[in-house]
């Protein structure tokens, strides 16, 4: 178990799954860089949170929930969990205030995208899964990821696998941030698109060293070159003593 000040950003996972040191960077040496997709999905996160909930005769729809797990570590806000209305005689699901009945919690992420070859959404759509288990005591065997580009819903199935995968990802977080160790840079196709490419700088910081106190370098290099003073050219030598050349 860890405490409430040890808890890590769900969002974590994610990064940590595209690239380990684009994790560290974020997460250890706290540096940050937009480009279009990252703005764009920030974006969206905030419109979807901004929402009021949404009920329904059978559907009760909480955007931006704060969810979180003692056990892995982590905290997060989910975009949207719709909660179903389970038939009368059900056991399962949980009670919500001020409606009658059990419901059935069903987390939807919302990304920009489309589907991504990792399983980076997964991972972070599961762990709010683990949360919301952890927080309602009650099973939450699945979920969805809205991609935007598409726009259609990917079901996804909190398989033993996914689970599994997800609480190994939750313990290297804590692993990786504890150490403080930024990875060394590996230059990939991926890379390009990356928004901390100017930062990270993965063909030129050197395969040890922090971006951090790399770029701290550059600029302390470049004030100490504007610094020096400007030399200047005496010009051609003039007698002292008024006598003119010999």
């Amino acid at each position: 178990m860890y405490d409430e000040d040890d808890l890590l950003p769900v969002s974590a996972l994610m990064h940590l799954v595209y690239c380990a040191r684009r994790c560290a960077l974020i997460h250890i040496e706290r540096l940050w860089d937009e480009n279009r997709f990252t703005a764009q999905g920030r974006q969206l996160h905030e419109r979807s949170h901004e929402q009021d909930a949404e009920t329904r005769v059978d559907l009760r729809a909480v955007r931006g929930l704060r969810v979180h797990s003692l056990r892995l570590g982590l905290w997060g806000q989910a975009d949207v969990v719709e909660f179903g209305r389970l038939p009368p005689d059900s056991t399962g699901g949980c009670e919500l205030e001020g409606l009658s009945g059990r419901w059935q919690p069903f987390p939807v992420e919302h990304k920009r995208g489309r589907e991504k070859p990792d399983l980076s959404d997964e991972a972070q759509l599961c762990a709010q899964a683990l949360c919301l288990e952890e927080m309602l005591g009650v099973a939450v065997p699945e979920g969805a990821i809205f991609y935007h580009q598409p726009r259609r819903r990917h079901p996804v199935e909190f398989t033993g696998g996914l689970r599994r995968e997800t609480e190994t990802l939750a313990a290297r977080l804590h692993e990786l941030l504890r150490a403080g160790v930024t990875p060394p840079a590996q230059y990939e196709r991926k890379c390009r698109s990356c928004s901390l490419l100017d930062l990270c700088l993965p063909q030129t910081a050197g395969q040890r060293r922090s971006a951090k106190r790399y770029l701290a370098s550059a600029l302390a290099s470049a004030a100490a070159v504007s610094a020096q003073p400007e030399t200047r050219d005496p010009g051609p030598a003039t007698a002292v003593d008024g006598g003119g050349p010999p």
